[in-house]
């Protein structure tokens, strides 16, 4: 594994667009820092985590098929040790990754961030992806955003609510605004009810619609294997 990704250091010629030559440098020491950590780490999820940084280094430097093998093989490594933050950070690396199934990735990671506790700033953070990347009338959207302030309700602790409750909230006016030009609170209550987005025993069923459509048939892992994992 670390024999193949050490591979991956020649960047002397790398021509990023858009990128200074100073910022050039930098990335390419950070990366030669996490190739290093890299090959002296030795236990399998440190090593993940490591590979996770040298991955979004990559993308970065706009070496995208890199990033994507060095993080899925990542990812899978996270899935065996249950570590279930990580993956998602991984899916988010993939996504970023801008490959052919980074859409996939992307679909994987939420249902991940949403079937188990994982940070809740990591799960708005893929939740945001579906709103940037769906059009502007797309029901979808909605439902992201409307998840994303769910699970911040949900799972924020006291540090991080205020904080995350302000982004969600903006998120979701700036759904609503684009999806039917909803202005001012009594606008938005009717958005919410004409999509029936307060109810997250109806919004959280449409979520998983919007999952598998980004998955299709492409899913790494059995979803309900790991349902069955989980606290009663």
């Amino acid at each position: 594994m670390q024999e193949q990704t050490l591979n991956i250091t020649k960047l002397v010629h790398d021509n990023i667009d858009g990128l200074s030559a100073e910022e050039r440098a930098g990335l390419k020491k950070q990366l030669a820092d996490a190739l290093q950590a890299l090959a002296a780490a030795a236990e399998p999820l440190p090593s993940a985590r490591l590979q996770l940084d040298v991955a979004e280094v990559l993308n970065a430097l706009e070496r995208g098929k890199e990033a994507w093998d060095i993080a899925r093989e990542a990812f899978f490594t996270c899935m065996q040790q249950e570590a279930w933050a990580d993956a998602v950070e991984a899916c988010d690396v993939l996504f970023q990754a801008k490959q052919a199934e980074s859409l996939a990735a992307l679909g994987m990671g939420i249902w991940l961030a949403v079937t188990f506790p994982v940070d809740p700033e990591l799960t708005v953070a893929l939740l945001i992806h579906v709103v940037d990347e769906t059009p502007n009338d797309s029901d979808g959207a909605a439902v992201a955003a409307i998840t994303a302030r769910y699970v911040v309700d949900l799972r924020a602790d006291d540090a991080q609510h205020e904080n995350l409750s302000f982004l969600t909230g903006h998120l979701l006016a700036t759904v609503a605004q684009r999806h039917g030009n909803v202005q001012g609170q009594a606008a938005m209550d009717k958005w919410l009810e004409r999509l029936q987005l307060r109810d997250p025993q109806v919004f959280l069923p449409r979520l998983a619609g919007v999952v598998d459509r980004l998955v299709g048939d492409r899913w790494w892992f059995d979803r309900d294997a790991l349902r069955n994992r989980l606290p009663r």
